[in-house]
């Protein structure tokens, strides 16, 4: 039989073993919050936010973007964040590789607003904020980066269980008030206590108190780093949509036949869109992004609309085909399958983007609250492990004494 004595040394020695990665993702994660906030204050040249006018479509940002940089072509256009277009650039065939990804354009005027590169090491404040989600989501380092803090992630949701569990009252003894009476301690911070028993107070409650969000925070960042364990355990409790573009098979370009280029693109996803909203009784409030899928023949248009939760941007997508314009998905935040409709609602949770400005300021408070835990549970730990050495020296004095006695 397990006791609960081996459940308090698991969570000990998986708590010691994930602290300095929630630590990291405890502070990047209370500045995501306030990301857009940030861009602008960090990058104001390429954030200068919304003015008045007629927004220039994405097939003729993309054109302006190709005429700006010759040896370079646009391959996604990006309208989530309002007052400028992010055209994704690489290099043509043959051309000498860019120092730049992103190109921004205002979207009134097509103006040039900047150039950054999103990748590697900061190089100044202009792409300080995505090395700062790189950071929080894969350490920086790619695939290995996402994986490790997937596999935190896992072992944080299994922990929040046993966290909790832990907390509960002892079942049998001599003290015999009520579950609910005994269990009221677990949730005080008695402040004026030892450092040691508030630490212990605040590690506790804190957990308690914000258990549900701690794990909707944990299994939504299994979610997004490792798909390979999220995926089938959706797709096991629930009816769900892989959300991977590799997952729809690339149509077979016809002979003598290019991809649309981007004015047939865009003229498409809207007509494409617009049979859509039809048949889905959809409303569409705004364009988020056209994105051309060189690789897979496929364009993908996405939108805001009245199926989205988050309170900008938008994951309304239409896959179709860049040669025959057919549609090959249609892909709703909500409503269309439970499973992604709940992970649509995590993913919101999770990057602050819902219930406006008070649950941004709690997620950033949240981001601390996780630095606060870890550092509560090092501080428990190192005090236990003081006073057993302690106690070991002492129990040594004790038989050396006795011996010499002897």
């Amino acid at each position: 039989m397990i006791t609960r004595g081996f459940w308090v040394w698991l969570h000990r020695w998986v708590g010691l073993t994930m602290t300095g990665f929630l630590i990291l993702v405890g502070l990047t994660g209370s500045l995501l919050a306030f990301n857009a906030e940030l861009e602008r204050l960090s990058a104001p040249q390429l954030f200068p936010g919304p003015h008045a006018g007629t927004a220039l479509d994405p097939a003729t940002l993309a054109r302006r973007a190709d005429a700006l940089v010759p040896q370079a072509r646009a391959r996604t256009v990006y309208l989530g964040d309002e007052g400028s277009a992010i055209i994704g650039m690489d290099a043509r065939p043959g051309e000498a590789p860019l120092d730049f990804n992103q190109l921004f354009l205002d979207p009134i005027t097509g103006e040039e607003l900047g150039r950054r590169r999103v990748g590697g090491f900061p190089n100044g404040l202009n792409n300080l904020m995505p090395f700062i989600y790189r950071l929080h989501y894969n350490l920086t380092i790619g695939l290995i980066g996402r994986w490790i803090l997937g596999i935190v992630a896992l072992v944080w949701t299994l922990d929040c269980f046993v966290g909790f569990y832990l907390t509960l009252p002892h079942f049998g003894g001599s003290d015999r008030r009520g579950f609910f009476a005994r269990w009221k301690t677990a949730w005080l911070v008695k402040l004026r206590s030892s450092a040691y028993r508030v630490n212990f107070d605040l590690h506790r409650a804190f957990g308690l108190w914000l258990w549900p969000m701690l794990l909707i925070f944990a299994w939504s960042s299994v979610s997004f780093n490792l798909p390979e364990v999220y995926t089938p355990a959706m797709e096991l409790a629930s009816d769900y949509q892989r959300p991977d573009v590799t997952q729809l098979p690339a149509p077979k370009p016809p002979e003598n036949r290019k991809m649309m280029d981007w004015e047939e693109a865009w003229a498409t996803a809207r007509k494409v869109l617009d049979d859509q909203t039809r048949m889905h009784g959809l409303t569409v409030e705004r364009p988020i992004a056209l994105y051309k899928l060189q690789t897979r023949g496929l364009y993908e248009y996405r939108v805001r609309s009245s199926r989205d939760v988050s309170d900008y941007n938008g994951s309304t997508s239409i896959f179709f085909d860049a040669f025959s314009g057919e549609l090959r998905e249609l892909r709703l935040p909500t409503g269309q399958h439970a499973g992604n409709t709940i992970t649509t609602w995590l993913a919101a949770l999770h990057m602050a983007r819902v219930f406006d400005l008070p649950y941004r300021i709690f997620v950033c408070a949240l981001g601390l609250v996780v630095v606060t835990l870890s550092g509560t549970g090092v501080y428990i730990w190192w005090q236990k492990r003081r006073a057993r050495k302690l106690a070991a020296a002492r129990a040594r004095v004790f038989h050396e004494q006795r011996n010499a006695a002897a």
